[in-house]
């Protein structure tokens, strides 16, 4: 995993609470040590029926009192496992909530662009890394203190036992020797068997996304039947290769128990001859034999917990590359590393204390104030889709403040991947952007509202309300009217039955093309941002709707202080008139960059 160890990882995530997490293991620590009193009273026990009691002979005369220290020992390990699970449970979703709450950053910091077209994840995959990726690493770091728990238990019963016989006792070292070997063996397999089954499920779900948010086509298509045999197939194939990941971890498990028990049952058998009477050397009282077995069961617990364990942290590691794989560029592999810090970086949580209350939601309100734009420069912008020679190269204009750009051309000329990787939903391999003469080193950052606001030619609609649409969160209700105006919306919106508080259904399905683009328009108008990129706005609207939409746009503001440039990708004739200035594309390069009388003029002479 890059150069960070499994181990690494998980005292990182360790050390994200560390005082919940020690009282955590201080609360198993007891619970791991009660047990050692009984087996001293179950020695002593038996040594006052054979007539060899040591210390406790006063105890001998009434079992009672024995009844009772061994269920106050009990109901002791009880409250102790009540108020452990009470910290464990905290301490549990606070790891997963970190994990998931570090995934999510960090798929929303990558390019969004490159994150489906390179890595061919759907929506419905990506909920498998939330959901079991997830739960797994919190199971696995949950255990880290169990098992340190039983391994001090364990060694301090080694010290008793090695009390009673160091021969026999060394020999319990046997079984452990034999279960690192085969976790070892095993290691590989372990995590091909996990890849393929979290895959597999990932496969499902991701189908099973699709079918929802497709099912319009799928029946308009008749395509019921061979979507459910296709889901059949992912299910059954998912359902294989689970069932071959647990049935190879339920033969590890059983392995581990098997080898522990054979090596308890030569240990036992060794122990009987000693209290054989003629072994006068290394003989044993019944009290003497009633502790060892006792406390062997519990050390053979913890050999058998330790195969296990093992096993599940080369899951575990399974799920962390997978995560990394998704957020990293596969391209770039020693940016993996990175991922994983970024996985594991010790983030503010909003999760409900122990006690007291909630802390306070921050706030949504813009916190930063717009930097108004005088000159957008771009100089020798350049990017290559992986494994293709699609893609930009030297593109360099200049936008002023207040003018309309248009980027024209041909089916495939490169105009979206311009707009994606003007705006860092594309990394760009070259070239320079500048705001103001200042550079811009991450555009995914900076060229946001109020900066930019940028609408693609298909909007991303959410299922809610018409007004949470527009506002996603925002209080600026005071230019939504306006807004709505300008991007030619407010007919449309009064036929809605509910006006702004219509449910518009799954991406918007109850909307047609043309509505959604202007809804679209219309939220990122509601920002007043300095610069405005639209990519085909008006694919979907007729010649009428698409006058009013662009006279409205360029003969109106919100604000007299507003006053927005606009970078355009378009081909329609209206719309070139207008334009201030046309970057026409052929092929990713730039063939025409000038004025829309230049541009005609040389249209016509060609």
């Amino acid at each position: 995993m890059a150069s960070d160890s499994i181990w690494q990882i998980l005292g990182r995530l360790i050390r994200y609470a560390p005082k919940l997490y020690c009282v955590d293991t201080l609360l198993w620590l007891f619970i791991a040590g009660l047990p050692i009193v009984p087996g001293v009273l179950i020695r002593e026990f038996f040594n006052s029926l054979t007539q060899d009691a040591g210390r406790f002979s006063s105890l001998s005369e009434s079992p009672w009192i024995w009844i009772t220290l061994l269920l106050a020992v009990g109901l002791a390990r009880v409250v102790a496992i009540f108020i452990g699970r009470i910290t464990k449970t905290q301490h549990r979703f606070l790891i997963s909530a970190l994990i998931r709450h570090n995934l999510l950053s960090a798929l929303l910091k990558r390019p969004g662009a490159e994150l489906l077209a390179s890595q061919k994840t759907s929506p419905g995959e990506i909920l498998n890394y939330f959901r079991d990726d997830a739960s797994h690493i919190e199971d696995t770091v949950a255990s880290t203190n169990e098992i340190f728990a039983e391994a001090v238990f364990a060694i301090v019963s080694m010290g008793l036992l090695l009390s009673v016989n160091a021969t026999m006792t060394w020999l319990v070292f046997m079984p452990l020797c034999a279960i690192a070997f085969l976790v070892h063996q095993a290691e590989h397999r372990i995590k091909r068997y996990r890849r393929a089954s979290r895959e597999a499920t990932g496969q499902v779900t991701g189908l099973i996304a699709e079918m929802f948010t497709a099912v319009q086509a799928i029946k308009v298509a008749g395509a019921e039947a061979g979507m459910l045999h296709e889901l059949k197939q992912r299910g059954d194939h998912r359902q294989q290769l689970t069932v071959r990941d647990r049935l190879f971890t339920a033969l590890l498990n059983s392995g581990f128990e098997s080898i522990v028990s054979l090596g308890t049952a030569l240990i036992l058998l060794l122990a009987a001859q000693n209290l054989q009477p003629s072994n006068t050397q290394s003989s044993l009282t019944v009290g003497d034999f009633a502790l060892f077995v006792y406390y062997l069961s519990f050390i053979t617990y913890f050999l058998a917990f330790v195969g296990s364990f093992l096993a599940v942290t080369q899951q575990s590691e399974v799920s962390f590359e997978r995560m990394a794989d998704l957020t990293s560029n596969r391209l770039l592999q020693h940016k993996q590393t990175k991922a994983l810090h970024a996985l594991t970086f010790p983030h503010s949580l909003y999760l409900q204390p122990l006690r007291g209350s909630l802390p306070p939601l921050p706030s949504t309100c813009q916190t930063t104030s717009a930097n108004p734009l005088r000159e957008l420069r771009v100089t020798g912008l350049t990017y290559r889709y992986p494994d293709s020679k699609r893609g930009i190269h030297n593109i360099s204009f200049t936008l002023k403040q207040g003018t309309l750009t248009v980027i024209t051309g041909g089916v495939g000329t490169g105009k979206t991947t311009l707009l994606r990787v003007l705006l860092g939903l594309l990394s760009r391999q070259s070239g320079h952007l500048f705001w103001n003469d200042q550079p811009i080193h991450d555009p995914a950052l900076f060229l946001v509202p109020p900066q930019s606001a940028y609408t693609p030619q298909i909007p991303q609609l959410f299922s809610a309300s018409l007004r949470d649409n527009l506002l996603l969160g925002s209080s600026e209700t005071n230019v939504l009217e306006r807004a709505i105006a300008t991007a030619a919306f407010d007919q449309d919106l009064a036929a809605l039955p509910d006006g702004l508080e219509t449910l518009i259904g799954t991406r918007g399905f109850r909307l047609s093309g043309g509505q959604k683009q202007r809804v679209a328009a219309a939220r990122m108008l509601l920002r007043q941002p300095e610069l405005l990129v639209f990519d085909d706005l008006s694919s979907a609207l007729d010649i009428k709707t698409e006058q009013q939409l662009w006279t409205r746009l360029f003969d109106t503001t919100l604000s007299p202080a507003h006053r927005p440039t606009c970078l355009v990708v378009s081909h329609r004739p209206s719309l070139l008139k207008r334009a201030d200035q046309i970057v026409a594309l052929e092929a990713g390069k730039i063939v025409f960059s000038g004025t829309a009388h230049d541009f005609h003029r040389t249209r016509t002479q060609k």
